[in-house]
């Protein structure tokens, strides 16, 4: 599918993630348009990919098919202002944490707006993206907006929009989870007289590893675990200690913590 000019309100680090993405896709640089406030990050966007970012919305994102909505929650309002007049009809995707659709339809005039909670192994191609599309969003458009994410890793539908406060709790800021049992890893290798960066790359290989596993495998989690684990052995031991401080329910109550949260937020920035 050809892809339509695209406009970018925003320049950060998700945004960046996605024009690098497209721009290795083979996408044309003039078919990308950028809005970013902020004068040091307009100068990176033209240092890394060679586009020069606008300051402030104008007429020339009137031809944009499809605008990337990735500012912070907070200053989405004050963003749409000046973009409502020139977008017309567009296809609105955000990016953005705890703004709901029916905030981005009423602030763009557009019922065509898709949801997107990617996570920040996008920069890198491997991250996953939790999406949800309103009524007026036809097949083509969703196809449209997963060709323009498939540089930055995969994604996943959901039917409701509020799945995708637990999408936000489990993969948006997953990322976290991941490197919090990491530095506890490293820590743990100190203690035990590896330095830091022997600890360091044997926790990310490791944790790499086993998700790699788990990805091609047909075998559930528990399966794999229990391979593992022989009763009476190293791993026996570690994942008794851990049952025994409630490690597994923890985490589920950290994460279930974390989409709470989400959801305040999208009480709190409207819908």
């Amino acid at each position: 599918m050809a892809l339509p000019r695209i406009a970018f309100i925003g320049g950060g680090n998700m945004a960046s993630a996605i024009i690098g993405g497209l721009l290795r896709a083979g996408h044309p640089r003039a078919s990308l348009a950028v809005v970013e406030p902020f004068e040091p990050q307009r100068q990176k966007l033209c240092a890394d990919f060679g586009i020069d970012a606008l300051a402030a919305a104008d007429a020339s994102l009137a031809d944009a098919g499809l605008l990337v909505w990735a500012v912070k929650p907070q200053m989405f309002a004050a963003a749409a202002g000046p973009c409502a007049g020139v977008i017309g009809g567009a296809l609105q995707l955000s990016v953005m944490a705890g703004i709901r659709s029916d905030a981005i339809a009423r602030a763009t005039g557009s019922e065509r707006v898709v949801r997107a909670m990617p996570n920040t192994p996008a920069l890198i191609g491997e991250g996953i993206a939790g999406l949800f599309a309103r009524t007026a969003v036809s097949a083509e458009d969703k196809a449209l907006v997963e060709q323009v994410l498939a540089p930055t890793g995969t994604s996943l539908w959901v039917g409701q929009e509020a799945d995708l406060d637990a999408v936000t709790a489990l993969s948006g800021s997953g990322p976290a989870y991941f490197f919090y049992i990491v530095e506890a890893m490293m820590a743990a290798a100190v203690e035990m007289g590896l330095t830091a960066e022997q600890g360091r790359q044997l926790a990310l290989a490791t944790c790499g590893g086993a998700a790699a596993l788990g990805l091609q495998s047909s075998e559930s989690p528990t399966v794999l675990r229990e391979r593992v684990t022989s009763k009476g052995g190293t791993t026996y031991a570690a994942i008794t200690s851990l049952q025994a401080d409630g490690v597994g329910e923890a985490v589920q109550r950290a994460v279930k913590a974390a989409q709470v949260r989400a959801r305040e937020l999208g009480d709190e920035f409207g819908g």
